[in-house]
């Protein structure tokens, strides 16, 4: 009798225990402020650092990491002087034409094709048309007025400065450059 009343006892403790579990209910939080965080709108204006900038405007004077700033305009006059005075940073043993071709080939090739004569897919396909060969005398493209191009875009083509950092877009200059001589021979 003893034994089945102690069975008894320990069947009625686990049907309790396990009734009082719902798996459609979280459990009970410990700490609930770990949890639930406390919302705050990014450009709101709170009291928790008195005196002291919002998240509205960067600190003045201030530059992005990672970002330097670029001396010319988005305008044809600015276009014409970068491509009267601006020269690549970088020396004969920093240009990796290998690397170049690599970015080339993933932002420009689709349009100015693989060999720079115009005919990527996209011009073949003829979704975008008018793409010029790098080789077109009434270009006559450099350094600058690549770099320039490629900072700010041109006519139908956009901006890859926040696809290329400035050392990326050297590079692809550089090969540009490549691919304008080896079409020009």
């Amino acid at each position: 009798m003893k034994g089945l009343l102690k069975i008894t006892l320990v069947v009625m403790v686990m049907i309790v225990i396990v009734s009082c579990k719902k798996d459609t209910r979280p459990n009970y939080q410990f700490m609930p402020n770990m949890y639930e965080p406390v919302g705050y709108e990014t450009y709101g204006e709170y009291d928790v650092f008195p005196g002291q900038q919002s998240a509205m405007l960067p600190a003045e004077g201030t530059i992005a990491r990672g970002y330097t700033l670029f001396d010319y305009g988005n305008s044809n006059e600015e276009f014409l002087r970068a491509k009267a005075e601006l020269m690549s940073p970088l020396d004969s043993t920093q240009v990796d034409l290998n690397r170049g071709k690599e970015l080339y080939d993933i932002y420009c090739g689709i349009c100015h094709g693989n060999k720079g004569a115009g005919q990527g897919n996209l011009v073949k396909r003829e979704k975008i048309l008018g793409i010029p060969s790098y080789a077109d005398v009434g270009r006559a493209i450099n350094e600058g007025s690549t770099y320039h191009t490629i900072y700010y875009g041109k006519n139908a083509m956009g901006s890859y400065a926040n696809q290329l950092n400035e050392e990326e877009r050297w590079q692809v200059v550089a090969y540009v450059l490549k691919l304008k001589s080896d079409l020009e021979k």
